[in-house]
């Protein structure tokens, strides 16, 4: 049976395979067994993933997929493997690539996420490394005009500007004339090569992500904050706010987990899915007895 969403995002040694078990857990947490998951992993290094992270993935019903990234971009651009997971083939309706560091905290649908016709995301934080004049010079390059439509960003808000999003969920259809990953892949790599553009990378992503969603003939549907709270930045070391649901949080690092309180949430959740809260404890029983027999 076909699923109505797919979950997909990176697993990638050291810390990332970490976050996504965690990632995971948090997936069937909320969201149940009625969505499907696959971590994707750059086929040159999946000799180099923990075997408790494959372990831990198949105790809870996703894969791992290796994906080729390299030569996919003109230069070597690791940030880049989000697009390259979103572009890989998936017997879904829809897909979310979701970034490794994020959490999901509340029982949740895929209703809430997806729209027909739309690709799902939310505002971004800010834009602090440059200004509105990039965008005339990327729409520019694809003979595009300014888009009318005007946000403010999550946590710096300047007033009205043009749209600019978070690629950290990212919420798409997988049917239609052409799939939105491969225009969204198209553009970034037409961006990067707008050599007077400056800070293209690591921001590749999100300044192509607004383009991409009007090339590939589709709109966006901007996600509520409850549904990607960003933490980290301005509001390090903070609680999540009182008296507001709060279904997703994008940490970081395990550091802003920790001042959030958050941490232990974290580690129940890989402790109700796969019976430990640390997940490289999977396989540490059959290494401590492998090595054991050959002492003997």
């Amino acid at each position: 049976m076909t699923p109505r969403l797919t979950f997909a995002y990176i697993v990638e040694p050291p810390e990332y395979q970490i976050f996504a078990c965690t990632l995971l857990a948090s997936i069937r947490a909320q969201f149940g067994a009625d969505v499907a998951a696959v971590g994707y992993c750059p086929e040159h290094r999946m000799d180099e993933l923990h075997p408790a992270v494959f372990k831990a993935h198949d105790m809870m019903g996703a894969e791992i997929r290796p994906m080729n990234t390299q030569g996919m971009w003109d230069s070597d651009y690791p940030h880049g493997n989000k697009i390259i997971a979103a572009m890989q083939p998936r017997d879904s309706e829809y897909s979310a690539f979701v970034d490794s560091d994020v959490l999901f905290l509340r029982p949740n649908t895929a209703e809430n996420l997806i729209r027909p016709g739309h690709v799902s995301a939310s505002v971004a934080a800010s834009m602090i490394w440059a200004g509105q004049e990039i965008w005339p010079v990327i729409y520019g390059a694809f003979d595009m005009p300014l888009p009318a439509a005007r946000v403010e960003y999550m946590r710096r808000p300047v007033g009205p500007v043009l749209p600019y999003y978070s690629a950290g969920l990212v919420v798409f259809p997988e049917n239609g004339a052409q799939r939105f990953p491969d225009v969204w892949y198209d553009t970034a790599r037409a961006i990067d090569r707008i050599e007077t553009l400056d800070n293209r990378r690591p921001y590749l992503d999100q300044m192509s992500l607004p383009v991409a969603i009007q090339r590939a003939g589709l709109a966006w549907n901007e996600l509520p904050e409850s549904q990607h709270f960003i933490m980290g930045g301005q509001l390090r070391g903070a609680p999540l706010p009182e008296g507001r649901e709060v279904f997703t949080v994008h940490y970081r690092h395990n550091g802003v987990l920790k001042e959030s309180g958050l941490l232990g949430t974290a580690r129940r959740l890989l402790q109700d899915h796969t019976g430990v809260p640390f997940v490289r404890r999977l396989t540490e029983g059959n290494v401590r007895a492998a090595r054991k027999t050959a002492e003997n």
